[in-house]
């Protein structure tokens, strides 16, 4: 069975779902009791305050939301490349990455470990839908020639190479998070940097991916080793490709001009289901099949 949560002002209002029609509820004085998993993406507030409560009543939380992925005790989790992760959390609590950092680290699932990496450079070309409805109304609007609402700009005519607030350091902070999980997620310290720009598609990401290498290596093997069920090879992967998929499709795989030793791919992702809700259930999935191993 499942239960829906959200704030008092939905309370009562009925949705479809699981073959059947559930009232949602309001997370304000509820009983969190006998819940097995919490799937959390309301933002960082909720899941600051609310995240914790739910693990401390008995569930598994899987976050969507920032709140809790840079916290050195709560595993950040991809799957396919670091899934031993989910047995390390001892709150409970475990954190969803980013879309696009998803999105783009899957081709380097079963390579990275074995091809040393130096350094990642990425620049992303990130749909509306990041935003939630309000980006995807706010294309839609502009698109018949209304005024924006929510961007800055006219979003259905041009690109926006800004997306969350400037930090410190003059990149943003979506950048910041590409950066930081990657090398939480790779369990990395070599440099990495990132350019996340928003672009007038109403869903899918695209990320560009430049790797330097250890060592040299051969491009003529490299598709392979990069393909799996996960991460499928596409010579030129567009957002079609990928919109609605369980994988994200990657091609434009090239010997790096820029380094000595390294490589270039891009690499298209649907951002609402590998890049976030399909990550979420992969990670409860896999914690329902090894389940003995935590208890």
């Amino acid at each position: 069975s499942a239960r829906l949560f959200a704030s008092k002002k939905s309370e009562g209002k009925k949705v479809f779902a699981f073959g059947k029609q559930l009232a949602v509820e309001t997370l304000e004085g509820n009983d969190f009791n006998d819940i097995d998993f919490a799937f959390f993406s309301a933002g960082k507030e909720v899941s600051g305050v609310y995240a914790p409560l739910f693990a401390k009543s008995g569930a598994i939380v899987i976050d969507n939301s920032s709140a809790f992925r840079m916290d050195e005790k709560t595993p950040l989790v991809v799957p396919e490349i670091n899934a031993e992760k989910v047995f390390g959390s001892y709150c409970k609590i475990i954190a969803n990455p980013n879309c696009s950092t998803i999105i783009a680290l899957m081709p380097l699932a079963n390579i990275h470990k074995k091809i040393g990496i130096k350094r990642i450079i990425f620049t992303s070309y990130q749909a509306v839908s990041g935003s939630g409805m309000k980006g995807i109304k706010d294309l839609l609007r502009t698109r018949y020639g209304f005024s924006p609402e929510y961007y800055p700009v006219d979003i259905s005519e041009t690109i926006l190479p800004k997306i969350g607030e400037k930090t410190e350091n003059s990149y943003t902070e979506e950048e910041m998070k590409m950066i930081n999980e990657t090398k939480k997620i790779l369990n990395a310290d070599f440099p990495i940097s990132a350019t996340c720009v928003r672009v007038p598609v109403e869903n899918c990401h695209g990320v560009s991916v430049e790797v330097e290498t250890e060592n040299e290596i051969d491009i003529t093997k490299l598709k392979n080793e990069m393909t799996f069920n996960s991460a499928r090879y596409v010579e030129t992967p567009t957002c079609k490709d990928a919109d609605g998929k369980f994988f994200v499709t990657f091609g434009r795989l090239r010997k790096s001009l820029a380094f000595e030793n390294g490589f270039s791919y891009f690499v298209t992702g649907d951002n609402t289901l590998k890049g976030a809700a399909l990550n979420a259930a992969q990670i409860a999935e896999h914690i329902i099949d090894n389940i003995k191993s935590i208890k």
